[in-house]
């Protein structure tokens, strides 16, 4: 299970969030503005609310009144964010690579080598980010975030820049990758039929509030 509960205040905003979903593939569903991105950061250790608790299986990332708050390098998060946030100086393969600075020169190669099959790059490993399109930068960005092994993968609207066939195709290889690997994922999107698509359970926002939590068929079939 992954539960989550925090408050905050930034600004003017106020996230008052608390919802439990099974493991799987979890979709954060709501408008712009509402809090998604923010819950992501405070399951990714990279913002701390004021009040909150953080549990994904048995691992307990966070507790304010325990004071507990693992980093995020202790959590073993990985996240795709949504401009995919690559290093344009890097080739593919070092880009994937650059996630497994700690380990062996040849553990790295398998793993990268790993990656490159399963996420159909091959044959790219050697081209400069500027030189590949929008769907082959999306899936580096995701073999970066799988390389070290991540225990959680979250997803900041990754394919909000792609047009709609993309789109769909990306989202079928996820949730594929999802079932094979047997890891749970947070991806966050405000397209209703992207989350209908992808979604195992939907978390469904507004104004940094949960609404209800459930399947898709029946969150988003919700007036």
């Amino acid at each position: 299970m992954i539960q989550c509960q925090a408050w905050q205040t930034l600004g003017n905003f106020k996230l008052g969030v608390e919802f439990t979903a099974p493991l799987g593939l979890v979709v954060l569903f709501g408008p712009s503005g509402c809090g998604k991105s923010t819950i992501l950061n405070i399951l990714a250790g990279l913002l701390t609310p004021a009040r909150g608790r953080v549990q994904v299986g048995s691992e307990q990332f966070l507790d304010t009144e325990q004071r507990v708050n693992w980093p995020p390098q202790k959590r073993q998060v990985g996240y795709v964010f949504q401009n995919h946030a690559l290093f344009p100086h890097l080739t593919v393969h070092e880009n994937i690579a650059f996630a497994l600075h700690r380990w062996s020169i040849s553990q790295q190669e398998q793993r990268v080598l790993e990656l490159l099959t399963q996420l159909q790059l091959t044959g790219l490993e050697r081209q400069c980010i500027q030189q590949l399109s929008g769907g082959q930068a999306q899936r580096v960005a995701l073999a970066r975030a799988l390389a070290p092994y991540p225990r959680l993968l979250l997803l900041d609207e990754p394919f909000n820049a792609l047009d709609s066939d993309l789109r769909e195709t990306l989202g079928r290889e996820l949730k594929h990758l999802q079932q094979q690997l047997q890891l749970p994922m947070v991806l966050v999107t405000h397209d209703r039929a992207e989350a209908t698509r992808l979604a195992d359970t939907v978390v469904l926002i507004a104004q940094g509030r949960v609404q209800l939590v459930g399947p898709p068929h029946s969150v988003l079939t919700t007036p």
